[in-house]
């Protein structure tokens, strides 16, 4: 709104690009970010879908940079858990531990605190501390029966650092849990269930590949030409004749 009218389209068609790309073309996604952040850096919902685009491109202090630009013109706290999740993919899980434990965290809605636990648990794994991301993803949001758009994705880390802790019953089990709050087929639960079980997918094309063709087989013409590759076979006794009679 505070863009003037044509600019304003140009920049939200941009934004519709990011949008739609982020998922399935990323780097395309990004390409469009930063033709809206050349067009309006001072807006904050370019800066954070600057943000996000980074990110799903894995330029991690990038997209800190625009997630820190977008909390200083809102002062919104919702982008804290994917600022904590950059310090990650920066090598830095400390300082991801460190915003876990800051008053900010106290301000989020649920799915923002589930999504904190989430990254405080992945730095704990980082940090080479599976047991304490077990402890870490133990929460009433996991023991309750209710599904909520983020729970496919808790109680799939949960199987998950389980089976990197070696319990693998426990992990079966929460995949299982996983796979049936996933509605939306957001985690490979299912792949993670068959892989345990000793499922292997075998791909129909591949096996069609795999298969031995039938070998040609020649048979003579009536006058002794072999068909397969167009020898005459009076060649071949002629042949004979030249190197000796055959051997019985």
């Amino acid at each position: 709104m505070s863009l003037p009218k044509t600019l304003a389209e140009d920049v939200a068609r941009n934004l519709v690009m990011v949008a739609r790309l982020i998922d399935e073309d990323p780097e395309q996604a990004y390409a469009y970010s930063r033709i809206a952040l050349r067009l309006a850096s001072r807006v904050a919902a370019v800066r954070e879908a600057a943000g996000f685009a980074a990110y799903a491109t894995q330029k991690y202090a990038e997209a800190l940079a625009e997630f820190r630009a977008s909390r200083r013109m809102t002062g919104s706290v919702e982008l804290w858990p994917v600022m904590a999740d950059c310090e990650r993919g920066l090598g830095r899980p400390e300082k991801a531990m460190a915003m876990a434990g800051e008053p900010e965290v106290q301000k989020l809605d649920k799915a923002g605190q589930v999504e904190m636990r989430l990254v405080a648990a992945g730095a704990r794994r980082d940090m080479g501390q599976i047991d304490a991301a077990i402890v870490t993803l133990q929460s009433p949001e996991l023991a309750s029966s209710a599904v909520h758009p983020w729970t496919p994705r808790l109680r799939y880390a949960y199987a998950d650092a389980l089976l990197a802790a070696g319990r693998e019953d426990e992990a079966r089990e929460w995949f299982g849990k996983a796979l049936e709050a996933d509605k939306e087929g957001t985690t490979d639960a299912s792949d993670r269930l068959a892989e345990l079980d000793g499922v292997e997918f075998v791909d129909a094309l591949d096996e069609d590949e795999d298969v031995t063709e039938t070998p040609v087989v020649a048979v003579s013409d009536s006058d002794g030409t072999d068909e397969a590759d167009g020898t005459d076979d009076s060649e071949i006794a002629d042949a004979a004749d030249e190197d000796g009679p055959a051997k019985a």
